[in-house]
């Protein structure tokens, strides 16, 4: 067993223990070991993405205990991408936060470790109970970094938040129970061959076990009709805490196409490729009504709230689709708007800043104080998310329709899809020249970004430019996720191989 699996769980929550015990010290000491730690986990992260480059899918059973009854992470090209985007988002959010927007008492750098550590544990976890477990842990970090920095407008977003996500805990504690009383087993691997080998006359209990998953994963990923609570919950959040939590959407996107091509696949008798028929339309209407939120909003940080619900649809349509092109696809898409979402957040609060009363709200206000900086920022940011070349979100967007192809229901996402660039750019544009070209005298005394916060921003930009140079190797490691995706044999003959191996 290679025991760097286990080092992303560890070095957060280890890190998060410290900073608690630090607590009231230096802020400079707690900045420092918060970097440092985030830094120590995308170094990592790259290494075990080199590891999983080679298709080899590695385990690792905690205590030593086997799988499927022992806890068991399992690090392959989609665990290692989910790492990577995490700790790259982590690392840019947390320079940001340090920059002002963390104070010795409020331990936001604890509560992020903590979130870091449920987040990673989700995307390594090889059964259920487990990935249940983590899900908590990343939602009680959550509920604390939401209602960072107080105001009664997160208080009332936080509780929303916190009772959806409690009544989604619930739904998913009954589905892992009724997969329990069914298999006998909460491992993934053991799992999809007990599935597969199911009495018909359980498969209903089976059937409605797994549609009970896709709710509570789709609350997470804030599908449609699910997604009402993310527009005022992500604006309303700390700058540093609303660009972290663009991956939070991601971890549901990931246990959908986890589950239902490992358990409910292909392979799964008669419960097989369960969700794919509501997938679809979902993606669609998903896609449909963010784009129509992202017109309508008021607010900056609503509008780009509305844009990580775009990205969703996008990335479920592609895995609706099902084939290994547009797997590919998605998960590049995923790279890319997972970090521009990241960024916009980060520089809609620093234009907020320096807009005096008028904060985000999109109307005409006070010139920027450093606006040809900002707006180039912006500009760079929106162009990329809108899906105009030459940039990552043109080539993600381009890809998925390449994969689509023009056959059955496929014109559907066509029309969406260009007419959604049509419409994020008329958004962008409003806003755009809202904060940048109908302005009047600007604020006195507004506070202008420094280098640290500008740092971040250009970071996350300068990341996405990077995913759109080497487009050609992302997509090489990302078709050979989707080949290892969609032949989940070698996932199930990985873990019997490891618990004869590790167990004689």
């Amino acid at each position: 067993m290679n025991h760097f699996l286990i080092a992303p769980l560890l070095l957060p929550l280890l890190t998060a223990v410290l900073l608690i015990l630090l607590s009231g010290r230096s802020l400079l000491l707690i900045r420092s070991l918060s970097l440092l730690s985030a830094a120590a986990l995308t170094g990592l992260s790259a290494y075990l993405m080199y590891l999983a480059s080679d298709g080899e899918i590695r385990l690792y059973a905690l205590g030593n205990w086997m799988p499927p009854f022992g806890i068991v992470l399992v690090l392959d090209h989609l665990s290692a991408l989910m790492l990577m985007v995490t700790a790259v988002l982590a690392l840019f959010s947390l320079i940001y936060a340090t920059r002002g927007n963390d104070a010795p008492s409020d331990k936001l750098h604890a509560m992020v470790q903590f979130l870091l550590l449920g987040v990673n544990g989700a995307f390594l976890t090889g059964d259920l109970f487990n990935l249940f477990v983590f899900f908590e842990v990343l939602l009680i970090a959550s509920y604390s970094l939401l209602l960072h920095g107080r105001g009664a407008e997160r208080a009332r977003a936080g509780l929303h938040y916190v009772v959806i996500n409690l009544a989604g805990s619930a739904l998913f504690l009954i589905a892992v129970a009724a997969l329990y009383g069914l298999t006998g087993s909460l491992n993934m691997a053991d799992l999809a061959v007990k599935i597969a080998q199911l009495d018909p006359a359980d498969a209903p209990l089976a059937a409605t076990a797994g549609v009970l998953l896709l709710v509570v994963f789709g609350l997470k990923a804030a599908i449609a009709p699910l997604y009402f609570w993310l527009p005022r919950a992500y604006a309303s959040a700390s700058a540093p805490v609303a660009a972290l939590f663009a991956i939070m959407t991601k971890v549901g996107v990931y246990t959908i196409v986890r589950c239902y091509t490992l358990i409910f696949g292909d392979n799964a008798g008669p419960v097989a490729n369960l969700a794919l028929p509501w997938l679809w339309p979902l993606a669609l209407i998903t896609l449909v009504l963010g784009l129509l939120g992202a017109l309508a909003a008021r607010e900056l940080r609503v509008q780009i709230a509305y844009l990580v619900i775009v990205s969703v649809g996008t990335l479920l349509a592609g895995i609706a689709l099902h084939t290994e092109a547009a797997l590919a696809a998605s998960f590049y898409y995923l790279l890319h708007s997972t970090l521009i979402c990241g960024a916009l957040f980060l520089l809609a609060d620093i234009i907020q800043r320096q807009r005096g009363e008028l904060a985000d709200r999109i109307s005409k206000g006070p010139r920027l104080a450093q606006s040809a900086l900002l707006g180039t920022l912006f500009f760079i940011a929106a162009i990329s998310v809108i899906g105009l070349p030459p940039l990552s979100g043109f080539i993600g967007k381009l890809l998925l329709l390449s994969a689509a192809g023009t056959q059955g229901y496929a014109p559907w996402l066509w029309v969406i899809l260009l007419a959604g660039s049509l419409v994020t750019l008329m958004a962008l544009s409003r806003s755009g020249s809202t904060f940048f070209w109908r302005t009047g005298d600007p604020v006195a005394g507004t506070k202008l970004a420094d280098k640290g916060e500008l740092l971040a921003v250009i970071g996350l930009l300068v990341c996405i430019g990077s995913v759109t140079l080497g487009a050609s190797a992302v997509l090489d490691y990302t078709q050979a996720l989707a080949r290892q995706l969609l032949s989940p044999e070698a996932y199930m003959q990985a873990m019997q191989q490891f618990t004869v191996k590790e167990g004689a």
